[in-house]
Order: structure tokens, then sequence, then C-alpha cells
């Protein structure tokens, strides 16, 4: 197998970032920018204050109850980008049926998939674009779902922390690029692609990942007819379906507000598939490779890990309408031991995903789909799906 597999230095680590900003006593200054972030944001470019500026603390009328003298970073890393909330968390998602969102989403358009207990929903990234955050309940499970579109992370975590709900807003600041988001109880600051609180009174505190996928609506269906997807319905008027980053995805492009060192054996805004932390071994697939490949397999800290992909999931960002871009493709990360049996994947010249023991027929999300194995689900592992660049 040749697909390349990039070990990233660090393990999942943000490279150096030389970004400025102002931080007092109630944070970072709310800046003005157009909804959601900036239009074409690749056209902006970014704030570089001399220094600390006291003046430009927050909106009196609505100061952070942060504690800032509690922090795990530097708090000059952070960029105020718009202000807080103005990119609207949805927090009592309506669900609509797959019936229904195919009267205004194509069938090739990308969603974030999660299930849960039997309970399957779809996120379309054509709402996240606008809201990036959606605290939900899933399966019993209380969740929270999260795109950052500037780094294209799409993560899913557990809002239950040590059995506390925690109910997650926007703070409209970035770090390196990649959106920070607070909990509305203790106001703490939490970076979104890596779950970890790095502001605030529970800095140094972690969500915990939950497997999720980056599917097209219509490999939801395929593996979920009954499965519900997040309605329009969300009680704010935004033209959903639009694409406010358009030519964001342009993969040599440097990526918006991060002046940081670039690490080159990918180009900066490459999709990859990440598996593994900060703790453990770590790796990532480029979506190129994957395309070419169609699987992949790596041992990760002495776990076998199979990566599968296939086609039919249109890019977010190269046209005006999401999910009417060029081809992608799907992921996704799964455990390759079946009853004890450790199966090796293999495309099929029909883009066909097909194990060489028994010659079963295996779906993008881990579904035997025909052959001996026939119904077997595969355990779908935690993974990310990101730019390379913010991984």
């Amino acid at each position: 197998m040749q697909s390349r597999v990039v070990a990233a230095l660090g393990g999942l680590a943000f490279l150096a970032s030389a970004c400025t900003g102002a931080i007092g006593a109630n944070g970072p200054a709310p800046a003005a920018a157009p909804d959601p972030r900036g239009g074409n944001a690749a056209a902006e470019s970014p704030a570089a204050p001399a220094g600390p500026d006291l003046s430009r603390l927050s909106v009196p009328a609505d100061p952070w109850r942060t504690d800032f003298s509690i922090t795990g970073i530097d708090l000059a890393e952070i960029q105020p980008s718009v202000p807080r909330d103005a990119i609207p968390s949805i927090d009592d998602p309506v669900l609509e049926s797959i019936t229904a969102t195919r009267t205004w989403m194509g069938g090739r358009a990308p969603l974030i998939a999660l299930e849960v207990n039997g309970d399957a929903r779809g996120y379309p990234l054509s709402i996240l674009f606008w809201h990036e955050i959606v605290n939900d309940e899933v399966g019993g499970r209380p969740v929270v779902v999260t795109f950052c579109p500037l780094c294209y992370s799409a993560l899913v975590y557990d809002r239950d922390l040590d059995g506390t709900v925690r109910h997650f807003g926007n703070t409209g600041s970035l770090r390196f690029s990649d959106m920070v988001m607070y909990d509305r109880a203790t106001e703490s600051w939490w970076q979104q692609a890596t779950g970890e609180a790095i502001v605030g009174a529970l800095t140094g505190a972690k969500l915990a990942f939950l497997p999720a996928q980056v599917l097209s609506l219509d490999d939801f269906e395929s593996a979920y007819p009954e499965g519900m997807i997040l309605s329009r319905d969300t009680g704010h008027d935004r033209p959903y379906g639009s694409n406010p980053f358009l030519g964001y995805d342009d993969a040599d492009e440097r990526p918006f507000r991060y002046e940081g060192e670039l690490d080159g054996r990918l180009a900066p805004k490459e999709r990859v598939v990440t598996v593994g932390g900060p703790d453990s071994g770590s790796v990532a697939f480029s979506y190129v490779d994957l395309a070419t490949n169609g699987v992949a397999h790596e041992t990760i800290d002495g776990t076998p890990v199979a990566v599968l992909w296939t086609p039919g999931t249109a890019a977010s960002f190269d046209g005006p309408v999401v999910g009417g871009g060029a081809e992608i493709g799907s992921a996704g990360v799964f455990s390759p031991i079946v009853d004890g049996q450790q199966l090796t994947f293999q495309r099929g010249i029909d883009w066909s995903i097909n194990d060489i023991e028994t010659g079963s027929t295996w779906s993008v999300t881990g579904l035997a789909t025909a052959g001996p194995l026939e119904g077997t689900q595969l355990e779908p592992l935690v993974h990310g799906v990101h730019f390379w660049f913010a991984w």
C-alpha cells in the first residue's frame, strides 16, 4: 500500500504562531467583520497590533466573566475576529427527515454524521458554516457538534464533563485560525480543535471526543435511512446553502489569520484524516492519497487502524453553493478486527471496498453490505477531518 501516512511533529499540536492580540481583564475586544468571519476570508489581511491596548477590552454592557488570570496559553495568541456569539450556536436544534432535506440540499453535499445508541443524525456543513456549534442530545447523550470552516475541522464532543452538562457558545475569537468556544456556566474558553479548556476556571479540562464522519447526504441515507437531519429552522435568518468562503480551500493558500511557520510536508489547506492525539501516537492520512488508493492501513500505539474512502462527496468551498463543488470524497476510520480476525481492505475496480480475507463488500461507514460478513458493522474509531496546517 502506497498511501502516504504523515506523522505530525509533537502529536496533535498546533504549529507556533506569531499572532498578537489585545487581552485585558474582560478579554479581547470584539472587532467588526462581515458575517460570519469576513466573507471570503482569504482576501482579508490579519491585524497586527503593536501590543496590548487596554482600551480594547470588551463591549462595556457585556463584559466577560472569564477568569483571565488562569490560562494554559499565551493570551497574545488569541485574535479577536467578530463579537461574542455573532456566529450564534444552535441550542434547540430542530430535526427533519432526509426527504425534507433533499428539497433544499443536494445528495453530494457534506454533513457531519453522528450515531449514538442507534440514534443517527446529520448536521449539514451548509448550516454549520453559519453557526459552527450545535448543542444537542443524541441517543440520550449530550453532545456538541462543532465545525470551524477556517480549519475545516469537523469534531464532536461529549458535553458531560465530570457529571455537569456544559453548553457552548462562540467567543468570536481565533487561536491559530481555529475557533475558540466558551462554556456558558464558567465562561472558560475552549479550543475547538482539541476540546481542551485553555483560559478560565476550567483550564486544562478536556472534553471526550465522539466518533463522527463527514459524509455526503447520499452516503448518510444509505447508512441511516431513518436518520434525521438538522433543519434550516434555526431561528436565525441566514442564506443556508450559499458559500460564505468561496475559494478558501485553495490548498496552497496561506490560512486566514495564521502567521506561524507552516509544515511543508503537505500544502497548508490539504485535507487530512487524523487519528491519535498528544498523549499517543498520531497519524494523518491525506485525502489526495486516499482518493488514489481507496484504503489505508496503519498501526497506532499497537492498535490496527483501517481508513476507508469512497467518492461521492463534494467540496464545500469551490462553488457558490455548498455541495456543488469538485469531488473530494468521504473517509471513515475503523478497527479492522471482526470476531478476532484482522481484515485487510482493498479497493475494487468499481470503487467498491472489499476485504481480502472473506471477499465481503464494505461501505465508507464500515458496514458490510454484501458477502459472508454482510450486516457486520466495524467499530468506528475517533478521528478528525482537518486542513493540514490546523492539525
